[in-house]
């Protein structure tokens, strides 16, 4: 019986729950999670509107925690926090969610063709893949629950729903394709590989400047308009990870009604299709009830671990974890826990943490390897990056990619600000960059930050005396930079031969770059006039090559021509 009501925090006595067991409340059972037991009373958040209910109504409990259903179906879906499927609640219920409405997360009418993989006598145990059905041109393995151990008896080949049995073993288990899942409870895996393969993004100042691991662990701060949507549309889009799981924990609607547009507009250029077909939406606004926010990330990341279990590489994008410290500090407040700094809950660090430890690359029980990376939209006030959620999640993300307001009104995109970045993947990823990219990738990209770091030290004298009142030298390093910024740097994510550069591509970029640094540095030393260089056609081409359909010919024309253009210049001095 309810007891006290605090928005959507309830206080229910007279049951005997688990912590974290679901309850439903109220006469429209309104699902709600046990999140504190004290005495004879069990404090319910629930994740719904609690308009309407009083004391005295009744609450049930379930028996179990929340969990979510994983099976062929997952795929293309929009699910809000609690793995509600929008569009079968929006076509059986309207525009609204009503209180106590409900949906099965995967349909259990549609049939899949199944394959088997194991034949009749063989052993099956837990994680083992008994076969497979065709989702969205993916191969959806169905392996054997937890705790299953058995020979097969018989196999059923062909059509079936999810509910269905598709391999029963000789001790009476029958096995579907239907799972389900507690969302707090990481998925076992048969133990974690070092971070030493890059999640390949296509986006040159993360690929070659702060490059993320599979299986790692990235933030993403910025405040509003500096392009935080449009990065991460272009990472689910170019990343070479086969599944993508999106959380807009918290957005605001219209910002969430984008993404819902685009995604399915989206062309995947590995197949030619929209990208929606390998990807999961979980969809939870601002106006949404805070409880369901907070279940969000798990839900997702629950999702996102089943897909690496079956031995593909998973994407997962929060947007944004501010929103989800939000809701737990509201939650907290209204259990009156000790505030910490900024009202925060004492255990915001905690609960970051459990979240990001979730990610890597694993050796499943299935014996394949599957990785979960998780990147961390965060949307810190102001853009104030001292602001307790983002120092949290710096104390726990291995790589920073700081959004820049001044870049992105400078119209600079990626608008991610090079000197505040960074990345602590650098070492372990070296050994991939060497044999992928050259024996000298650590010492160009070396240079390449020396040289951006020197500009902004520059910049500094130039804001006071002007950069007329340098050494033709320091001019000259002025310029390279500027080559760097708007030649590499900066990239068209709808242009279609910019919006994705090859880790080929990048490093011959650079070096042809750095090239062109050490004779313009040369020729100012000579005292050949930076006009003059600026002029040359192999400039020029140099600055367009981004965009070059044919950069192979374009870049070994520039490497050919640049030298003789600018000692041609040292000649007529």
């Amino acid at each position: 019986m309810i007891r006290r009501i605090s928005g959507p925090v309830v206080t229910i006595e007279g049951i005997n729950p688990k912590m974290y067991e679901i309850v439903e409340v109220g006469k429209e059972k309104l699902m709600g999670e046990v999140i504190q037991i004290e005495g004879g009373l069990s404090v319910v958040q629930v994740y719904e509107d609690t308009t309407g209910l009083a004391p005295g109504d009744p609450a049930y409990p379930t028996g179990a925690p929340l969990i979510v259903e994983l099976g062929p179906g997952l795929l293309s879906q929009i699910y809000d926090g609690i793995q509600r499927p929008l569009p079968q609640l929006k076509e059986h219920k309207g525009d609204f969610i009503k209180p106590g409405s409900y949906a099965h997360g995967l349909d259990r009418m549609k049939e899949w063709d199944f394959v088997p993989l194991v034949r009749v006598g063989d052993e099956v145990s837990d994680g083992t893949v008994i076969g497979y059905v065709i989702e969205n041109h993916f191969k959806h393995f169905i392996t054997a629950p937890k705790d299953v151990y058995g020979i097969v008896e018989t196999i059923k080949d062909g059509p079936s729903k999810i509910l269905d049995s598709v391999v029963t073993l000789k001790n009476g288990i029958k096995i579907p394709m239907l799972k389900r899942w507690p969302v707090r409870k990481p998925r076992p895996h048969g133990g974690k590989f070092m971070p030493t393969k890059p999640l390949i993004t296509g986006q040159r100042i993360l690929d070659s400047l702060f490059p993320l691991a599979k299986g790692g662990t990235a933030a993403i701060p910025g405040g509003f308009g500096t392009g935080k949507t449009v990065t991460q549309q272009s990472l689910a889009k170019w990343s070479d990870a086969q599944i993508i799981v999106y959380i807009g924990c918290g957005e605001r609607g219209n910002e969430m009604t984008e993404i819902l547009t685009e995604f399915p507009e989206l062309v995947d250029p590995r197949t030619q299709r929209p990208l929606i077909e390998r990807t999961v939406l979980i969809a939870n606004t601002s106006n949404m009830p805070v409880a369901a926010r907070e279940a969000s990330v798990y839900t997702g990341m629950t999702i996102a671990e089943y897909y690496r279990d079956m031995g593909y590489d998973v994407t997962l994008t929060a947007d944004s974890t501010s929103r989800w410290a939000e809701a737990m500090r509201e939650i907290s407040s209204r259990l009156e826990e000790m505030p910490g700094e900024e009202g925060y809950p004492a255990y915001l660090s905690a609960k970051l943490s459990d979240f990001y430890e979730r990610a890597g690359r694993v050796h499943t029980l299935s014996g394949k390897e599957g990785s979960v990376t998780v990147i961390g939209a965060v949307s810190p006030p102001g853009g104030d990056f001292a602001e307790p959620v983002t120092q949290a999640t710096l104390r726990i993300v291995k790589v920073f990619w700081a959004l820049d307001e001044n870049l992105a009104h400078r119209r600079h995109f990626p608008s991610i600000n090079w000197l505040n970045s960074y990345s602590l993947y650098k070492d372990t990823l070296n050994e991939y960059f060497v044999k992928e990219a050259g024996s000298d990738w650590a010492d160009t990209v070396t240079k390449t930050m020396s040289l951006l770091q020197k500009e902004a030290e520059l910049q500094e004298i130039v804001q006071l005396v002007g950069s007329d009142a340098l050494p033709l030298e320091e001019q000259a390093l002025l310029e390279v930079a500027r080559m760097l910024r708007e030649g590499f740097l900066q990239q068209n994510a709808f242009h279609s031969v910019d919006a994705f550069s090859t880790l080929e591509k990048q490093a011959r970029m650079l070096k042809t770059m750095l090239l062109y640094g050490e004779l313009v540095v040369s020729a100012a030393k000579d005292g050949v006039p930076l006009e003059s260089v600026m002029r040359l056609p192999s400039v020029e081409a140099l600055y367009r090559i981004k965009f070059s359909q044919d950069f192979d010919k374009v870049n070994a024309d520039i490497i050919e021509k640049l030298p003789k253009e600018i000692a041609r210049l040292k000649e007529e001095l």
